[in-house]
């Protein structure tokens, strides 16, 4: 991590977790999509393809 003048080593990693946290969340939420997605995906490619 690159030292930028006035930041704190400790307040920069707290942010970073705290960001990693809730792309995390956000990513757990977005889970249930999944098998739609991918049956939304095969169909496309069958018509696109015949």
């Amino acid at each position: 991590m690159a030292q930028v003048a006035g930041r704190n080593l400790a307040v920069s990693w707290v942010a970073g977790v705290l960001c990693a946290t809730v792309i995390g969340g956000l990513l757990w939420f977005a889970l249930p999509i999944v098998p739609a997605l991918v049956e939304f995906v095969g169909a496309a490619l069958r018509d696109f393809f015949p």
